[in-house]
C-alpha cells in the first residue's frame, strides 16, 4: 500500500506528468505539422516539379523536427526550474562556439538547400556521383542516399557534392538496330518498320515520334534497318525491352526473318 502510494506521489508530481505531457505534444505537433507541410506543398504541374516539392518537403520536415525538439526541450528545463530567458540570451556566445565545432554540419546544411534551389537533383533522380549511379533515396540537412540498381546504397555528406551527372533531367536517346536477313525486300520491310514505330508511339514514356533512319549496316548474314526515339531516362531500360518485344512480334506477324548464328555439329561414325 505504502509502495502504490509512494508511485502515485511520484506520478503527481508536476516535473514528471509534465514531461510525459511535453515529449507527447512534441511528437503530436511534429505529425501534424509534417501532415500539413505534405498537403500544401506536394503537387506540380509535372512529374519532376512534384519530385522536387517532394524533396523540399523532406527538407523542411527535417528542419520542422529539429525545431520542435529544441522548443520542446527548453519548455522541459523550465519546467525543471531553469532560466531559460537567461540560457536564451547566452546562446550569443554558445551559437559562436557552436558555429566552430559544427562548422561541417551548417556546411551540409547550406549545401542541401542550394542543391535543391539550384536544380542539381531532388528525391527519384538517377545521378551519378563519381563512378556511384544510382536514384536519389533521400536528401536530409546533413546527407544524400543515392541507391544503386543493384541494391548498394552510398550516403553522402551535403558538403562533398560539388559536381555529379544528372541522368533524369535528359531525354534518353534510343537507337536500335534491327537485323534482318538479306532475302527479304526492302520496301516490304519498311512497311513492317513503319507499323512498328506507330506501336513504340504508344509505350508509356516515349517522347517523340520514332523515326526511322535507314539502312546502317550490311553486315555477313544481315541487313541492318535503324530506328530511334527519345525516351525518360528513368523508364529507358523498360521501354527498350517493351520496344524490342514489339520488333519481334510484329516480323514474326510479317514473317520476316532475324538471322542468328548456328552451329552445325557432326557426330563421328564408324564403318
Amino acid at each position: 500500500m505504502e509502495s502504490a502510494k509512494g508511485i502515485l506521489a511520484f506520478l503527481a508530481k508536476k516535473e514528471v506528468y509534465g514531461l510525459a505531457i511535453i515529449v507527447l505534444l512534441a511528437i503530436v505537433f511534429y505529425h501534424i505539422g509534417k501532415v500539413f507541410i505534405n498537403k500544401i506543398i506536394i503537387f506540380g504541374k509535372d512529374s519532376y516539379e512534384i519530385k522536387k516539392r517532394r524533396t523540399i518537403v523532406n527538407l523542411i520536415s527535417n528542419i520542422f523536427r529539429y525545431v520542435i525538439w529544441i522548443l520542446f526541450g527548453l519548455f522541459a528545463l523550465n519546467l525543471y526550474g531553469v532560466d531559460t530567458k537567461a540560457l536564451i540570451a547566452s546562446l550569443g556566445v554558445v551559437g559562436a562556439v557552436l558555429g566552430l565545432a559544427l562548422q561541417d554540419t551548417i556546411k551540409d546544411f547550406i549545401s542541401g538547400i542550394t542543391l535543391i534551389m539550384d536544380n542539381y537533383f531532388v528525391v527519384g533522380d538517377i545521378i551519378t556521383f563519381n563512378d556511384f549511379t544510382g536514384e536519389v533515396l533521400d536528401m536530409g540537412i546533413k546527407t544524400t542516399k543515392i541507391k544503386k540498381a543493384t541494391g548498394e546504397v552510398l550516403v553522402i555528406a551535403n558538403r562533398n557534392i560539388d559536381q555529379v551527372i544528372n541522368i533524369s533531367q535528359k531525354s534518353a536517346n534510343i537507337i536500335i538496330n534491327i537485323p534482318t536477313a538479306y532475302e527479304a525486300k526492302v520496301k516490304s520491310v519498311e512497311k513492317t518498320i513503319d507499323k512498328i514505330l506507330l506501336e513504340i508511339k504508344n509505350i508509356d514514356g516515349v517522347k517523340n515520334e520514332p523515326q526511322y533512319l535507314g539502312i546502317s549496316a550490311l553486315d555477313e548474314s544481315s541487313v541492318n534497318y535503324t530506328i530511334s526515339f527519345l525516351c525518360s531516362q528513368e523508364k529507358q531500360w523498360q521501354i527498350k525491352r517493351e520496344a524490342l518485344k514489339i520488333i519481334k512480334m510484329m516480323y514474326d506477324k510479317d514473317k520476316l526473318k532475324i538471322p542468328y548464328k548456328q552451329i552445325e555439329v557432326h557426330y563421328e561414325q564408324r564403318i
